[in-house]
């Protein structure tokens, strides 16, 4: 049977709306630093591009078993470290520095089994060197990447923190494998030419004086990615480095301006690049 134009545009229309339904809205978790943090007044507004955290199960228990913070209060998981203030800042830095329509607030999604997580195309990662993904949700991140997603990680440090990224991301991709990203690789170029590249530290650096954490296998910043068959990057890994404290922090006079402009411009490149490749 042959359909008519009119039938294939209803059809199209009942699709749109569909999508539609099965986007999750915005909606705020409880974070490890902030609570009640300010929503921008725009936050409602409409936009073509959105940037998604992921919400992952991790090594202490999260979300099987209640942990308590010092303050008393339960420990919402290591995915929410820096949320949501470093998000915030770095949308703002998106819409300044970029022509992507982006909107003012994150998207915080899980690998849930439904198909949610298909309406975010990149997504954020901090904290890793903690995750413990079950086979279930390493499998829908799989299919996330397969399908054109993109995975930026952050936020870990040292040897021990690296084994538990790399364990999740073997399961996640398996027969696949890192490598560090070529000086010549377009993610470093498509936008800013970062041929100067340093380690971003995190504001334990305020206490410390060390741009380094975990030790000596801290030291050595890392810019990683695992790439698909097509040579196309899926996951920019961000190891012995700390960009969500660079965007958290850029307001912060203590902080470097040399460190949390390499943290935006890094953030810039892989967002662009992940829209051009």
């Amino acid at each position: 049977m042959r359909l008519t134009k009119l039938a294939i545009a209803g059809f199209l229309g009942l699709t749109a709306v569909g999508l539609l339904v099965a986007q999750k809205a915005f909606r705020e978790y409880p974070g490890i630093e902030y609570e009640n943090f300010d929503l921008p007044s725009d936050y409602r507004q409409k936009t073509e591009w959105t940037r998604a955290r992921l919400r992952y199960p991790d090594v202490v228990g999260y979300p099987f078993k209640s942990l308590l913070m010092d303050n008393g209060k339960e420990f919402p998981g290591y995915w929410s470290m820096d949320y949501p203030r470093s998000d915030r800042h770095l949308l703002e830095g998106v819409r300044r520095l970029t022509r992507i329509d982006a909107r003012s607030v994150e998207q915080v999604v899980t690998l849930d089994g439904s198909d949610d997580i298909y309406n975010w195309p990149v997504m954020y990662a901090v904290e890793v060197g903690h995750w413990a993904l079950p086979d279930n949700q390493a499998a829908q991140l799989r299919e996330y990447l397969e399908r054109g997603g993109f995975l930026m990680v952050d936020d870990f440090h040292g040897f021990q923190e690296w084994a538990q990224f790399e364990e999740g991301l073997r399961r996640v991709l398996p027969g696949k494998t890192w490598r560090e990203i070529d000086n010549n690789d377009p993610a470093f170029h498509i936008l800013y030419d970062l041929n100067e590249r340093f380690q971003v530290p995190g504001a334990q650096f305020f206490d410390s004086g060390q741009t380094y954490e975990k030790g000596a296998t801290g030291k050595e910043p890392h810019f990683r990615a695992v790439y698909d068959d097509k040579g196309r990057m899926i996951v920019a890994i961000c190891h012995n480095m700390d960009l969500g404290d660079g965007w958290e922090h850029s307001d912060e006079p203590r902080y470097l301006e040399k460190w949390a402009g390499l943290a935006y411009k890094l953030g810039m490149n892989y967002f662009i690049y992940d829209l051009t490749h």
